[in-house]
C-alpha cells in the first residue's frame, strides 16, 4: 500500500472472498458445493487474469487478427501488476480446495485468515503457504524465543549472502549479454547463461531463506522452498526440491484433479503438458517461459521413457553406481542450465538465437565490465557449491531444526565471515526476480 494503496484492497478482496467462499462449501446448507468452489476460483482469479494475462492474449490474438487486416492493439489496457499477487491468490485459493476436499475445516476469524494470506515474510514471492500449517500458528502465543531467534537468524544471514553477495553480483555480467545477445559471442552467452542459473539460484532461494527466517524469529514456522535443487539427479528430483511451494501446488491442486498418473498414458502425457505448460505461463506472461515450461515436460517425459528402457532391459545395476548418479546430476543440471536460457531471455527471437550460439564456443570470451568483479563471481559460484556439497552430505544444515557436525566456535565464525563479506561484497541494487511474478 505504500507503493499503490488501491493494491492492498485488491488483496483484502481476494482474502474475503476465499473465507466466504470456505463458509459456504463447509456449510451444510449449502446445495451445490462445487458450484461455490468454482465460483470462488473465478471470481479470485480474474484480477490475476486482468493484470498479469490481459495484454498477454490480446498481443497474441493481435498476431492472429493483423493477418487478416485487423489490429486490435488499441484495446491493450495500461496496468501494472501488483507485487505479489500470484503468490497471495494461489495461498488464498488453497484454503477454499482444502475445505472442498474436506483437509481442514472453515476458519472461522476473518482477522486470523487475512493475517495468512498477508502475513509480511512470505507475502511478495513465496513460501506459498497453507492453511493447514499456518492458521493454527496465528492461534498460538508467541513470545520471545532465543532458539527461534538464532535458527531464524543464522538463516536469514545466509539468505541475504546469497542474494546480495552472489546473485547480485553474478547479474552484472548476465543481465548485459541477455539485454544485447547478438553483440556477444557464444563463449559468452555460455557463461552468462551459467551466471544466470545460479542468480536465479541465488536470488530466489535467498528471498526464500530470508522469508523463513524472520518468520521463524517471530515465532511461525514456514514450509521449507529449496532443498538443493542442482544436486538433483533427475528432473523430477529437481522439481521436488526447485521451489517446493509451488511444485506441489500445482501437483495437489492441478496435476492430481485432472487425473495425475491414474489415467491412460496418453492422458497422463497431456497432464505432465498441462501442468507444466501452466507453471511457465505462471512466472510470466510471455513464451518464452511457456516454452520454459514445455522443455521440462519434455525432460519429464524423456526421462520416464529412459527409466523404462533401464528397466525393460534389467540394467538396474547402472542406477546403483557413484559415476552414474553423477553423471545423471551433470546431465539434470546441463537440462536445467539450457531451460534457464528461455526463461532469462527478453523474448522468443533472442531465446531461439542464444539457444543456437550457447554451446557454440565461437569467438572471444568477453571478461565483463571488470575482469575482477567476473572473477569473483567464479570464485563466489565455487564457494555455493562447496557449501552445498557440505549440506547435501549432511554436515551443515539446509533449513531450520537441523544441527551442524562441525564445533559451535566454527559455526558462529562462519556466521560472522558471512556478515563481513555482506558489508564488503554486498550489493544493494537489484529487487529480487520474483517479484515480477
Amino acid at each position: 500500500m505504500s507503493w499503490r494503496w488501491e493494491f492492498g484492497f485488491l488483496m483484502l478482496f481476494v482474502s474475503i472472498v476465499n473465507f466466504y467462499t470456505g463458509k459456504k462449501i463447509a456449510s451444510r446448507n449449502t446445495g451445490n458445493r462445487k458450484a461455490w468452489l468454482f465460483g470462488g476460483i473465478f471470481i479470485s482469479l480474474l484480477p490475476l487474469f486482468y493484470f498479469k494475462y490481459a495484454n498477454f492474449f490480446l498481443e497474441s490474438m493481435n498476431v492472429i487478427t493483423s493477418e487478416a487486416g485487423y489490429d486490435i492493439s488499441n484495446l491493450y489496457v495500461s496496468v501494472i501488476l501488483p507485487v505479489g499477487i500470484s503468490f497471495f491468490t494461489f495461498q488464498a485459493l488453497s484454503y477454499s480446495i482444502d475445505i472442498y476436499n474436506e483437509k481442514i475445516k472453515p476458519e472461522t476469524n476473518l482477522v486470523n485468515f487475512i493475517g495468512f494470506v498477508a502475513f509480511f515474510p512470505q507475502l511478495i514471492a513465496g513460501p506459498i503457504e497453507r492453511a493447514s500449517n499456518m492458521l493454527p500458528q496465528f492461534k498460538e502465543k508467541h513470545v520471545f524465543n532465543f532458539d527461534h531467534f538464532k535458527e531464524g537468524a543464522m538463516l536469514f544471514i545466509w539468505g541475504l549472502f546469497k542474494k546480495i553477495v552472489i546473485a547480485d553480483r553474478l547479474a552484472i555480467y548476465s543481465d548485459p549479454v541477455f539485454n544485447s545477445p547478438e553483440l556477444y559471442s557464444g563463449q559468452t552467452i555460455f557463461l552468462a547463461t551459467l551466471f544466470f542459473t545460479f542468480q536465479i539460484y541465488c536470488d530466489f532461494s535467498g528471498y526464500s531463506d530470508m522469508a523463513i527466517g524472520s518468520a521463524r524469529i517471530l515465532g511461525f514456522k514456514l514450509m521449507q522452498n529449496f532443498n538443493l535443487p542442482y544436486l538433483s539427479s533427475s528432473i523430477g528430483e529437481f522439481w521436488k526440491r526447485w521451489h517446493i511451494s509451488l511444485s506441489s501446488w500445482f501437483s495437489d491442486y492441478l496435476y492430481i484433479p485432472l487425473g495425475g498418473n491414474r489415467v491412460p498414458i496418453r492422458r497422463w502425457v497431456f497432464n505432465i503438458y498441462v501442468v507444466f505448460l501452466v507453471s511457465g505461463l505462471w512466472h510470466g506472461a510471455n513464451w518464452t517461459f511457456v516454452i520454459w515450461g514445455g522443455l521440462h515436460a519434455s525432460y519429464y517425459l524423456v526421462e520416464y521413457i529412459g527409466k523404462k528402457i533401464i528397466s525393460y532391459f534389467n540394467i538396474e545395476s547402472i542406477r546403483n553406481q557413484k559415476s552414474y548418479k553423477y553423471f545423471r546430476i551433470f546431465v539434470t543440471f546441463l537440462l536445467v542450465f539450457y531451460s534457464w536460457l528461455f526463461f532469462r531471455a527478453n523474448s522468443l527471437s533472442d531465446a531461439l538465437y542464444m539457444s543456437g550460439k550457447v554451446f557454440e564456443f565461437s569467438g572471444s570470451l568477453w571478461f565483463g565490465s571488470s575482469s575482477v568483479t567476473t572473477l569473483l563471481s567464479l570464485a563466489l559460484i565455487i564457494f555455493l557449491i562447496v557449501v552445498e556439497l557440505l549440506q547435501y552430505n549432511k554436515k551443515i544444515p539446509v533449513y531450520i531444526n537441523q544441527e551442524s557436525v562441525f564445533p559451535k566456535w566454527l559455526v558462529w565464525a562462519s556466521y560472522i565471515i558471512l556478515l563481513l563479506g555482506i558489508s564488503i561484497f554486498g550489493i544493494s541494487s537489484n529487487a529480487f526476480i520474483y517479484f515480477q511474478f
